[in-house]
């Protein structure tokens, strides 16, 4: 069994790292700040034997994603309500450009997981894929669907920049 660090120190190793694939999931930084203080908040709670997991964060992750999801559900049965209210100009935490959120956000919910928690959190195949109880072929697929959309809609939006640039 692996010594627990002090809940303060876990929390401040592991909160920008969740907080940016969150962040990139849902894609508004509100509510990812929102789902991870949430899913710390029940690991607070929990802390005496979340500590003593083999993975504390892994279990951490899981109510955030959960959440996340369940939340996703429910948005997209009000998505012309939820459109209203995001705002286009936010920025994105240390590293996320708002191309990269916007080209997420018009992924699937499945794509989009799969991506954020492959190049983001850098999870393998079969990490998703024990993650998401999926088997791994689903997730290369989800994968290379991911990569190929978000390559098409980020070099249209790399397009659309040089036009700009050259014509204005």
């Amino acid at each position: 069994m692996a010594v627990a660090p002090d809940f303060a120190e876990f929390y401040s190793a592991t909160y920008p790292r969740l907080l940016t694939q969150l962040y990139a999931f849902v894609g508004d930084r509100a509510e990812a700040q929102d789902l991870v203080q949430e899913a710390f908040t029940r690991a607070f709670a929990r802390w005496s034997t979340v500590s003593t997991f083999e993975d504390p964060v892994g279990w951490v992750r899981r109510v955030a994603w959960n959440l996340a999801i369940s939340r996703w559900r429910r948005a997209r049965r009000m998505l012309h309500f939820r459109r209203d209210l995001i705002a286009d100009d936010v920025r994105g935490p240390d590293g996320l450009s708002l191309d990269l959120l916007r080209a997420l956000g018009q992924l699937t919910q499945v794509n989009r997981q799969a991506a954020v928690l492959h190049y983001l959190a850098g999870f393998s195949v079969r990490e998703i894929a024990d993650f998401v109880d999926a088997p791994e072929g689903t997730i290369k697929a989800r994968l290379h669907r991911a990569r190929t959309t978000l390559s098409q809609l980020l070099s249209l939006d790399e397009a659309a920049n040089a036009e700009r640039t050259t014509s204005g």
